[in-house]
């Protein structure tokens, strides 16, 4: 049985709304974790990799290393902005 499937008949587990509500929310935070590292893989490689090969150069590891830490940077902006600020 899954974790979006009723009980079975009889049965007295039944998920409570709070986790119902823990569950989705670290399925929601997982599916974020995954598009965030694809675009950032994405980015920092077309930005980063000019001529792929079988490994990286200095520079291209330093600029991969750069970029994917001002992306990581500017979501915690972001984040903050839209979680933090209402929060005075």
């Amino acid at each position: 049985m899954d974790s979006f499937s009723s009980p079975s008949p009889g049965s007295s587990q039944q998920m409570s709304a709070q986790d119902l509500k823990k569950q989705l929310q670290s399925q929601l935070a997982l599916e974020y974790a995954q598009q965030f590292l694809e675009t950032v893989r994405g980015k920092c490689f077309e930005k980063c990799i000019t001529k792929p090969g079988s490994s990286l150069s200095g520079s291209e590891s330093s600029c991969i290393s750069r970029c994917v830490d001002r992306y990581i940077e500017a979501t915690g902006i972001i984040s903050k902005a839209l979680f933090g600020g209402s929060q005075h």
